[in-house]
């Protein structure tokens, strides 16, 4: 894994120590096939961004993605990428917005399995603030669309991610529940 321990310790030192939650979450062999597809040069991660502009928060959908179906941007380091570097990348390509790091939230410890396989994921979960850009992915091939979206919206998406068969949305709409519990009201 090229996320190391002391860039870590340092996203640690800069935006807070996060709240750690594990989760186990079930997934097809096609599913599994993704995840293990995702893993070039060791990766076993993501970073996720709630990026706030005012009381909204960006959300995009893919390809795949039911009607009305959103979630906060997320994507993995390249190796040798600062998590500040990867997370203004991923967030540009994503939702085509500029950010500003500003707390580390929560670190899911996850453990997806099928029938046949196991792999043991890390999402590391930050909030950012917009600094500038118009909402609108650069990333077409995997996103189809990015909006704002208000707190009260959520509830829907994690609904319509239930909906579906797959154990990486169900966890993702786990994911932003338990982020919206600790965001500030």
């Amino acid at each position: 894994m090229y996320l190391t321990e002391k860039m870590l310790a340092e996203a640690r030192q800069k935006y807070g120590t996060p709240e750690v939650l594990h989760f186990r979450s079930g997934c097809s062999e096609r599913e599994m096939d993704i995840i293990v597809g995702s893993q070039k040069h060791g990766r076993a991660h993501d970073i996720t961004l709630f990026i706030f502009n005012g009381r909204e928060i960006a959300v995009t959908a893919k390809h795949s993605y039911l009607p009305g179906m959103y979630r906060p941007p997320s994507g993995g380091l390249a190796p040798g990428e600062s998590i500040e570097r990867g997370a203004a990348r991923e967030a540009f390509e994503e939702t085509g917005l500029t950010i500003e790091l500003e707390k580390y939230i929560l670190r899911f410890e996850v453990e997806f399995f099928s029938n046949r396989r196991t792999v043991d994921w890390t999402s590391h979960v930050f909030t950012a603030s917009c600094t500038g850009g118009k909402i609108e992915p650069h990333d077409h091939h995997e996103i189809r669309e990015a909006r704002w979206a208000t707190l009260d919206e959520f509830p829907e998406f994690s609904r319509l991610m239930r909906l579906t068969d797959s154990g990486g949305l169900y966890y993702r709409a786990f994911l932003q529940e338990e982020v919206l519990h600790r965001l500030p009201q």
